[in-house]
C-alpha cells in the first residue's frame, strides 16, 4: 500500500526571530485574481487621498528682518545655507541707523548665522561665487561689496552682535543696481542697471559693458553650461543674450509685455523660462486694489515704493500676464511651453537641481511649482499671513523650497507636500514607492484625477481666476466672431506661444 504525505521544511515557513516578519505565500495565476484590476484602482484611490491627507508643505518662518525681503541666494558651499537681502538699509528705527540688511540662515535651525551690514538702500541683488566663499550684493545706494563667507561651523543665535562678516571689497558705481548674478565657472559676475557691467573680484571699474538702448536693465542671469553666456532683461520689454566672448550682444527679443525676471534650466542649458509682467487691456476692473492699497496703508512708508503701481491698477486700465514662458535659446521667434494658473503678476522665478520643475512667486501672495513642460501647476502654497512673494529659490537638493514676501519673513516649504521627513524604514520607503506607483498607473482615470488635481484656493485667487477665465473667453469669442465677418485670411489665427513676441533682433 502506498501512502502519500506531506513533507515539507520548517525552514520555509518558521521564523528565525520571533520579531521577524511572518512569511506570507502568494499564488501569481491571474485566474486566482480576477479583481486583481479592481483592487488596484482602489489602491491608487487611498493613494491619492492619503496624499491630501498628510499634505503638510509648510515647515516653518525665518523671521529677523524689519522690511520687504527682496532677493535670495544659494550658498553652493552649504547645503542648508540661505543668504536674504531686505529693502531695510539706511532705515531710521528708535533715533538709530539700522544698515543689517543682509543674513545668512541656517535652514535645518531656521537660525542667522551671520550678518552682514553695509547697504545703505535697499539691496535688490545677491549672488555667491562658485566655491560659496563670496558673496557679492549690490543695492540702490550704488555700491557692489564683496563679503568673505564664514564657514557654518558653528550655530549663531539671532541675538548676537559680534557675528558680523568682513567686507572684502565695496565698489562704488554711477548709477543703482537691480540685479547681480555669478559666472558658474570663474571670478566674473554681471549687474544689471543702467546698464550690464561685468566685474572682476579683484577689480574696482568693470571690465566690460553691454548697452542695447537707454532703458533699465532688471535682471541679469548666467548660463549654468556656457559661462561666457548671459541673458538679462530690461524695462523695454526686451530679452537679450549677450556672449562676453563678443564685444556686442547677440541677440535681443522685444516681448508685448515686460519680464522681471529669467532662471535658465541647470540640466538642459539652452533653455530658459521668463514671465512677463503687465499687459494694458481696456476697461477691466481688478480684483485685488483694494486688498494691495490695503497692505500699503498697514505697511506704512517701508512700502511706498509700490504705492504707484496700486494707484495705476486703480485706474482700472491694468491686468497681469501672469504666465511663464519657456524658450529655447537657439530659437526664440517661440515659446516650448506656456504655463499659466497665477492671477497676478509673477515676481520671481528658479528652477530645482533637477532641472524637471520650476517654482514661482507671485504677487498674488501664493508660491507654485510647475512641471518644466507642464502648462498648469502641480502645486500652490499660500499662507494667511504671507503678504506679495518677491523671491523664490529651491534648496540645492531640491527637497524644499524658499520663499521671501513682503511680511518680512522667509519660509520653508517642503517641495512635495505629502512626503514624510526623518528616516525612513525599509518597509516605509516601499510603500511610499507603491503608493506612488499605483496612483501613477490609473492617474489617467477621472476619480484619481480630480484628486489629485484639486487644490482649495483663497476666496479672492478663486473669483479672481474665475473672472480672468470669463474674461478670456469673451476675447477669444469677440476674434471668432471678427473673424466670422472679415474676409477669409485677413485676421489669421496667432498662436499663443507666439501671440506675446513682437520680433527678433539679431
Amino acid at each position: 500500500m502506498k501512502v502519500k504525505v506531506i513533507s515539507r521544511s520548517t525552514d520555509e515557513f518558521t521564523r528565525e526571530r520571533s520579531n521577524d516578519l511572518q512569511r506570507v505565500f502568494r499564488n501569481f495565476d491571474p485566474s486566482l485574481r480576477t479583481q486583481e484590476k479592481a483592487v488596484e484602482y482602489v489602491r491608487a484611490l487611498n493613494a491619492a487621498k492619503m496624499e491630501k491627507i498628510f499634505a503638510r508643505p509648510f515647515v516653518g518662518a525665518m523671521d529677523g528682518h524689519i522690511d520687504s525681503v527682496s532677493c535670495m541666494a544659494k550658498n553652493p558651499n552649504h547645503l542648508k545655507g540661505i543668504f536674504s537681502g531686505s529693502m531695510d538699509g539706511g532705515m531710521l528705527l528708535l533715533c538709530c541707523l539700522v544698515t543689517v540688511n543682509i543674513r545668512l540662515w541656517d535652514i535645518a535651525s531656521r537660525r542667522t548665522i551671520c550678518q552682514f551690514p553695509g547697504h545703505q538702500g535697499a539691496v535688490r541683488g545677491l549672488t555667491a561665487s562658485t566655491d560659496g566663499r563670496i558673496l557679492v550684493s549690490c543695492g540702490t545706494d550704488c555700491t557692489v561689496r564683496l563679503w568673505n563667507v564664514p564657514l557654518a561651523t558653528g550655530m549663531e543665535s539671532d541675538d548676537s552682535s559680534d557675528n558680523s562678516a568682513k567686507q572684502l571689497a565695496a565698489y562704488v558705481w554711477k548709477n543703482a543696481f537691480w540685479a547681480v548674478d555669478h559666472q558658474c565657472d570663474g571670478n566674473l559676475f554681471a549687474t544689471a542697471g543702467a546698464q550690464v557691467d561685468i566685474w572682476d573680484h579683484n577689480r574696482s571699474q568693470p571690465v566690460n559693458s553691454f548697452e542695447w538702448g537707454k532703458d533699465t536693465v532688471i535682471s541679469v542671469r548666467f548660463n549654468p553650461g556656457e559661462p561666457n553666456v548671459l541673458a538679462t532683461s530690461a524695462s523695454d520689454r526686451s530679452i537679450a543674450i549677450y556672449d562676453l566672448r563678443m564685444s556686442s550682444p547677440t541677440t535681443k527679443l522685444i516681448m508685448r509685455t515686460r519680464t522681471n525676471s529669467i532662471s535658465w534650466n541647470p540640466m538642459e542649458p539652452m533653455n530658459f523660462t521668463a514671465f512677463l509682467l503687465l499687459e494694458i487691456l481696456d476697461n477691466v476692473w481688478w480684483w485685488s486694489t483694494v486688498l494691495l492699497l490695503h497692505d500699503i496703508v498697514i505697511g506704512g512708508s517701508a512700502f511706498c515704493l509700490h504705492f504707484g503701481i496700486a494707484i495705476y491698477m486703480d485706474n482700472g486700465q491694468a491686468n497681469e500676464d501672469c504666465s511663464c514662458y519657456s524658450y529655447d535659446a537657439r530659437k526664440l521667434d517661440e515659446a516650448k511651453c506656456v504655463h499659466k494658473d497665477h492671477v497676478s503678476a509673477v515676481m520671481d522665478i528658479d528652477y530645482s537641481p533637477t532641472g524637471r520643475e520650476f517654482v514661482t512667486g507671485s504677487y498674488d501672495r501664493t508660491i507654485r511649482i510647475f512641471q518644466y513642460n507642464g502648462g498648469h501647476s502641480r502645486e500652490i502654497y499660500h499662507t494667511k499671513r504671507m503678504q506679495r512673494v518677491f523671491c523664490v529659490k529651491f534648496s540645492c537638493d531640491g527637497s524644499y523650497v524658499i520663499s521671501g514676501s513682503d511680511d518680512t519673513n522667509l519660509r520653508l516649504w517642503k517641495a512635495n507636500a505629502s512626503e514624510q521627513l526623518g528616516v525612513l524604514l525599509p518597509r516605509e520607503r516601499k510603500n511610499h514607492e507603491y503608493r506612488e506607483a499605483v496612483k501613477n498607473r490609473y492617474k489617467h482615470l477621472p476619480e484619481v484625477k480630480r484628486i489629485v488635481r484639486h487644490r482649495h484656493l483663497p476666496k479672492p485667487i478663486f473669483k479672481a481666476s474665475a473672472l480672468r477665465r470669463i474674461m478670456i473667453d469673451a476675447e477669444r469669442k469677440k476674434d471668432e466672431r471678427r473673424r466670422a465677418h472679415s474676409a477669409p485670411g485677413s485676421i489669421p489665427r496667432e498662436s499663443i506661444r507666439k501671440k506675446r513676441i513682437i520680433k527678433e533682433i539679431e
